[in-house]
């Protein structure tokens, strides 16, 4: 849920910090005050469309920030997305969302400090608050939502994901089938094409470490003479020495006879003695190894050639199928079970035609039972959003769920075939008549989900999308709110004038049901977080506001020329005030006026509290 709030140079705010409270946070204020730039503010930090007018005047940018606490399950929901992207914070529980919008026109966005583009802070941002107004937010007014949220209010999720999990398995399927199927004759050069590679690099016999011999090799024939020049002469002077000079070795004996000498004397230096024989030895290994090298060193054209010709040949494999060897190998075993797959295609697609058909059974089996499932379920949404409706004095308001199915060439066979829609209504089921045997389908199921209403008696169902704004359809958004409550798991709801059109005796209705949505199932689920709601309402329905667990008022003033927006948290006295102010009258019958109001909306508070805690 949204905690603080921070916002700096936006419209006719120059500066302004708010605390929020999990529960039922009111804001009231005289029109034009600011509390909608509030909510502006706040899409903003969602990832909103950003608009330079919204600087204020004679400030070079606006800037947006909010802490968002959030529960275990919110917290599951974003850290994928955290963890993805390396935006994680110190404490798993807190994400720190910031805007910035330049005179520029530039927008920067920060996640947890950390710059993002916009799309990723529209990922990470998405779920956590849900704007009923004039905002995008209207998460119940985008049609693919819908199902989702009969879902949720169904308890399908096991199903749907088993649907989804079975879709994924025949779109693999397929997926291969189209790779095997394609055009016979591409199939045929390519496994002409693989058949010459794996037979190229299998003839060339190839080990890992050859080329590091081979090159060592050329380095020694390409310097033959040089290296028998330096190996002789290094021999001759260890072992037979030039003209007049004795060689090491004769010298060494020289020495180790003047050294036994020189012991007999003196046995201290026995040690060394036995050094200077150990080294007669090592110059005689090194002299005679020398003799052998000479023996093989030799300028030989063929050798030099050969080795030539076989790096030309493994520069040319690498050219073709890799770095070095270990690659070109690789990719010698790739091509062999490609050329193994082409080859077997013919038996690899029967076999996949048979799993595609089980899969398609038991796809449509699935389906099948899941839109059973969906249109039970609307019936009883329906129901359910028509008594919130009547509490909210829209008696004869009706609401229906619109099924529709599609014909699509590799769809779900149905056998009996299905309707190719239906309207589900808290009473009755009508479907066409005209029907669909092969049905489109993707992982949600098979069907398109639409919820339809009829705010006035007498009027034909259609898509809520299409109602007009106004109060009904602020309270038509209250009620399914009221329903969907327990399966939405938006944590925070901002009400923008959710009064609008309606009068003080719905208002108090309006407003208790707001505050329920803040409880759930009362205090006996306290824990539940997706029982519970925060919800953020903008009202200047007296009524309405008494229902708040915490009260703001925002005003605005005029300082040093300029207009500036202040909200204050409101409490005891000062909220009494604020609620005689908004009933528009004056003395003491707006004081008692106030007073009923808070007492009616603490009675009922515990009423609810004490029966769900009983």
């Amino acid at each position: 849920m949204l905690r603080e709030l921070h916002i700096k140079d936006f419209a006719i705010i120059d500066e302004l910090r708010l605390t929020l409270e999990p529960g039922f946070n009111i804001l009231t204020g005289e029109t034009g005050a600011g509390k909608s730039i509030v909510i502006d503010a706040v899409a903003l930090l969602l990832g909103g469309r950003a608009d330079i007018s919204m600087i204020r005047t004679g400030a070079t940018h606006a800037r947006v920030e909010g802490l968002f606490v959030l529960s275990p399950a919110q917290h599951r929901a974003v850290q994928g997305v955290l963890e993805r992207e390396e935006l994680e914070s110190d404490d798993p529980h807190v994400l720190w969302l910031s805007r910035e919008l330049r005179d520029s026109g530039r927008s920067v966005a920060r996640v947890n400090g950390r710059v993002v583009s916009l799309t990723l802070m529209r990922e990470v941002s998405e779920g956590l608050i849900d704007i009923h107004g004039q905002s995008e937010h209207l998460s119940l007014l985008r049609v693919r939502e819908h199902v989702n949220l009969l879902d949720r209010f169904a308890g399908l999720e096991g199903a749907r994901a088993q649907v989804a999990h079975t879709v994924r398995q025949l779109n693999a399927v397929r997926e291969e089938l189209h790779a095997l199927r394609r055009d016979e004759r591409q199939r045929m050069q390519r496994i002409d094409m693989l058949r010459f590679q794996v037979h190229e690099i299998q003839e060339a016999q190839l080990s890992e470490d050859e080329k590091e011999h081979l090159e060592a090799d050329l380095v020694r024939m390409t310097n033959a003479e040089r290296i028998a020049a330096l190996a002789s002469g290094i021999f001759t002077l260890l072992q037979e020495g030039e003209g007049e000079v004795p060689s090491v070795l004769e010298l060494l004996g020289q020495v180790q006879r003047d050294m036994l000498t020189l012991i007999r004397i003196d046995a201290t230096l026995n040690a060394q003695a036995e050094v200077l024989e150990s080294v007669g030895y090592q110059i005689d290994d090194v002299a005679r190894v020398l003799q052998d090298y000479l023996i093989e060193v030799e300028f030989n054209p063929q050798r030099l050639a050969k080795v030539e010709r076989r790096l030309a040949q493994l520069h040319q494999l690498e050219r073709k199928y890799g770095k070095d060897v270990a690659n070109i190998l690789a990719y010698a075993r790739d091509a062999a079970e490609e050329l193994r797959t082409l080859e077997g295609s013919d038996e690899r697609i029967e076999a996949l035609e048979a799993e595609e058909r089980t899969l398609l059974r038991q796809c449509a089996d699935l389906c099948r039972e899941l839109s059973q499932r969906r249109q039970a379920a609307a019936a009883e949404f329906v129901a359910r959003v028509e008594v919130e409706l009547e509490d909210l004095r829209m008696q004869g308001t009706r609401l229906g769920v619109d099924f529709r199915w599609h014909t699509a060439p590799n769809g779900l066979p149905m056998s009996p075939s299905l309707p190719t829609g239906s309207v589900v209504t808290s009473t009755t089921t009508e479907s066409t008549a005209e029907t669909v045997a092969r049905v489109a389908f993707d992982v949600t199921g098979m069907e398109r989900v639409e919820f339809l209403v009829a705010p006035n008696v007498g009027e034909r169902l259609k898509p809520m999308t299409r109602v007009a704004s106004g109060g009904e359809t602020a309270r038509l958004m209250l009620a399914l709110k009221a329903v969907l409550s327990r399966a939405d798991q938006t944590p925070t709801l901002i009400f923008d004038e959710i009064d609008q059109g309606i009068g003080g005796r719905i208002g108090a209705v309006v407003g208790a049901k707001l505050w329920q949505l803040t409880v759930g199932d009362g205090a006996a689920n306290a824990d539940a977080d997706d029982t519970q709601h925060q919800v953020l309402c903008i009202t200047h329905l007296p009524q309405l506001a008494g229902f708040g667990d915490v009260h703001f008022h925002v005003a605005k003033d005029i300082v040093e020329q300029r207009t500036v927006t202040h909200v204050w948290r409101l409490e005891g006295d000062r909220r009494l005030h604020e609620l005689a102010q908004m009933l528009g009258t004056h003395g003491d019958a707006a004081h008692q006026g106030a007073l009923e109001i808070m007492e009616h909306s603490r009675g009922l508070k515990a009423q609810v509290l004490d029966k769900a805690a009983s």
